[in-house]
């Protein structure tokens, strides 16, 4: 089984956030790497791990990065495929993170999530995935249907509260 989509982080210690990513793409049966890669500490082998995805069969990178966060930035200008980031809280609560991410210039683009988005960032991956999958599609819209489902649970949970005097519904 070959991946086709890659989850890096700066550091193992991202993996409580990125872990998100890596239980939604197991529970889509999406084959997937993980890997820790600094763009500050191992520069080349991130450069030479971007200039390498595509030839290795990936279609969607996931990058999780926390305060300078130049990781997702460094692989997008190293790869042509899309690189989704995943600003890491830290200091200043993963503003600065989300800043850097957001921030590309021109022609280097990395699609952003919310701050320790990892969840999102791999539901973003694989509706990517779904646009030439139809089998990966039908597995999206059964993963839509079940989030609507979760809310019509909620609204009988909240209507069988009785013990308020004042609650109309």
């Amino acid at each position: 089984m070959k991946p086709i989509i890659s989850i890096i982080m700066g550091s193992t210690s991202d993996l409580p956030v990125m872990e998100k990513a890596c239980k939604f793409l197991e529970d889509m049966e999406i084959p997937f790497e993980v890997n820790a890669l600094s763009a500050h500490r191992t520069p080349s082998a991130v450069e030479e791990f971007a200039k390498g995805a595509r030839e290795r069969g990936l279609q969607v990178i996931i990058a999780g990065a926390g305060m300078a966060a130049a990781l997702p930035g460094v692989i997008a200008a190293n790869t042509t495929l899309p690189v989704i980031g995943v600003p890491i809280k830290g200091m200043l609560d993963g503003l600065d993170a989300m800043l850097s991410i957001i921030q590309m210039p021109p022609g280097i683009p990395v699609a952003t999530v919310s701050v320790n988005g990892a969840l999102n960032a791999a539901i973003l991956a694989v509706e990517m995935l779904a646009l030439k999958d139809e089998v990966i599609a039908e597995k999206m819209l059964e993963y839509k249907a079940g989030l609507g489902k979760k809310i019509e649970r909620a609204n009988a949970e909240l209507a069988d509260i009785k013990e308020y005097k004042y609650k109309t519904n």
